[in-house]
């Protein structure tokens, strides 16, 4: 039987059926790499290019990249802090589901946009004590209406600038390259 099958697979047409199965799988790959780096679906329609143009920073939404791995998404208490002082919230339609939120008393479930895998061990604080914008990875919220990914995140990418911001430094470059910085 097996022997049957290989013979098959010598033949022109057991071929072509290796190569569309083999281009069927590599179209599975990078549909499934393309739709990870997809832009999830959030419980409210965040405009970050508005309130970054209010001259909100980062951090005031997102202290937590001052000290771990999140940076920490903002609590429904944190955007009712201003949004109670302003007359547009109770008139506006995108802001009706914040009101919702704080009338029932409901967390909101935000859905991060940028994620690492569980292996990878990442903190920001590294990145800020270094003196890296969040635009730097994050791309220029100031011109995006809705968080999204401005490239694709994965070791290739985060690799390249460990050793570009290494430079002619060999120790930095050792250390920055090393499996056990992100990888423990």
């Amino acid at each position: 039987m097996i022997r049957n099958f290989l013979e098959w697979l010598k033949q022109p047409m057991g071929r072509i059926a290796v190569l569309i199965a083999a281009l069927s799988f590599l179209s599975l790959v990078a549909f499934g790499i393309f739709y990870t780096q997809q832009s999830p679906e959030q419980p409210i329609q965040f405009t970050h290019q508005r309130h970054i143009g209010f001259g909100i920073q980062c951090l005031y939404c997102h202290p937590g990249a001052l000290r771990g791995p999140s940076p920490g998404l903002p609590t429904q208490t944190k955007c009712w802090g201003c949004h109670q002082q302003m007359q547009i919230t109770n008139t506006s339609p995108k802001l009706a589901v914040l009101v919702n939120y704080v009338k029932n008393n409901k967390p909101i479930e935000w859905v991060p946009v940028s994620q690492v895998p569980d292996f990878v061990h990442f903190t920001h604080r590294p990145h800020v004590a270094a003196g890296l914008n969040c635009e730097e990875c994050h791309g220029d919220m100031s011109v995006v209406e809705i968080a999204e990914n401005p490239q694709v995140m994965n070791m290739g990418w985060c690799l390249n600038c460990h050793r570009e911001r290494a430079g002619d430094d060999q120790e930095k470059l050792i250390k920055l390259t090393d499996c056990g910085t992100c990888h423990y």
